[in-house]
């Protein structure tokens, strides 16, 4: 039986990530990306950043580790993850130059006015616009890793012994899984040099995020600890309220991504409780599916492929261009990217070639 809260709080997370990106984009509080803010002094649209960037990307990958689960259960590992490599890999690296050269494009084009490739041969901007248009593509790429990670893993626990012995686990070990949380967060290297790939390493954080996959599949993924979840989720919620307004409280301003800002025990701890208190919410509330809720659990893969060329094309023709109010440009840029990225997705999944280079997909 399909576990449809799985499904509704995926979506809603790959929407929460769109709202995300277009704060983010114009964020002044030195986060790497994006064109920068409006003025030099608050902005206090950033909250949005504070709220949903502690929590959201690992909640991703708990559910991804959970659906691999179940997956296993049906399929052979080879056949699983050949359909992984189908569905993450490709659009990873071949969607790379098929497509998202041209969110490249924007990320580079400040670059270029600066004088940056003078001189570089075309197909050499081409390849550095194919590179730069990664994006949010990172998650993919990652997770296929994990994926193969996992099979490695699940080669260790043959006879499922410590999937079942995680099974048991009760509503205070459940909660005290956030320390290796917050264990993840302090593999990000604290000084990063920028002649080196400690950036690179930071942006992706691997090790972190393979702990979220790892609990999706072995804990997360036995009916009992989503039951347990499930009838503590207002308890949760509630504690989560409070540490992210004591959290955003005391460093609102700060670069919310910084190493330093991500291993504080406060933001883990809030990081940690909102994973729970949302998947806790959406079992007990959310168990269900109707039209819009089926179109969504097909389609919001797809539209959080492409959904990031909108925000950065018209994000930045817009503060480039014009001179509309900041509040405006939020506005017709949140629109834009509910709307735009769907019909993208509809027009790019019916062209046969570019949807399999572009979303994985053979039908």
């Amino acid at each position: 039986m399909r576990k449809h809260w799985i499904d509704n709080l995926r979506w809603v997370t790959v929407l929460l990530v769109l709202l995300y990106h277009v704060f983010y984009f114009y964020n002044n509080k030195g986060v790497f990306g994006g064109l920068g803010g409006f003025s030099d002094g608050p902005q206090y649209q950033d909250i949005v950043m504070y709220i949903l960037y502690p929590w959201f990307m690992p909640l991703l990958f708990i559910l991804a580790g959970i659906s691999a689960r179940y997956a296993l259960e049906k399929h052979s590992g080879k056949e699983w993850f050949k359909a992984r490599t189908r569905k993450l890999l490709v659009p990873g690296t071949i969607g790379l130059f098929v497509f998202h050269w041209m969110t490249g494009y924007f990320n580079t084009v400040v670059a270029a006015r600066q004088g940056v490739f003078d001189g570089v041969p075309a197909i050499a901007k081409y390849a550095i616009m194919a590179i730069s248009g990664t994006g949010p593509l990172w998650f993919i790429q990652v997770l296929w890793l994990l994926c193969l990670l996992l099979l490695v893993v699940r080669a260790l626990d043959r006879k499922d012994r410590f999937w079942n012995w995680c099974g048991k686990a009760n509503i205070v070990w459940i909660i005290l899984l956030g320390v290796l949380f917050w264990a993840g967060e302090q593999t990000l290297i604290r000084n990063p040099r920028p002649e080196t790939a400690d950036g690179l390493w930071n942006l992706y954080k691997p090790l972190f995020y393979l702990i979220p996959f790892l609990m999706g599949y072995f804990v997360f993924s036995h009916d009992e600890v989503q039951e347990k979840v499930e009838r503590a989720w207002i308890p949760l919620m509630g504690c989560a309220v409070v540490a992210g307004g004591v959290l955003i409280g005391t460093t609102f301003g700060q670069d919310n991504t910084a190493p330093e800002y991500l291993g504080s025990p406060l933001n883990c701890l809030y990081g940690w409780l909102m994973c729970l208190a949302m998947m806790g919410w959406f079992k007990a509330r959310f168990d269900s599916t109707g039209r819009f809720a089926g179109y969504m659990t097909r389609s919001s893969y797809g539209i959080y492929i492409v959904h990031y060329l909108v925000i950065a094309s018209l994000g930045y023709m817009m503060k480039t261009y014009t001179q509309l109010p900041p509040w405006s440009i939020y506005t017709i840029l949140t629109v834009a990217v509910f709307t735009f990225s769907p019909l993208l997705y509809e027009i790019i999944r019916r062209i046969p070639i570019v949807r399999w280079c572009v979303f994985g997909e053979k039908h």
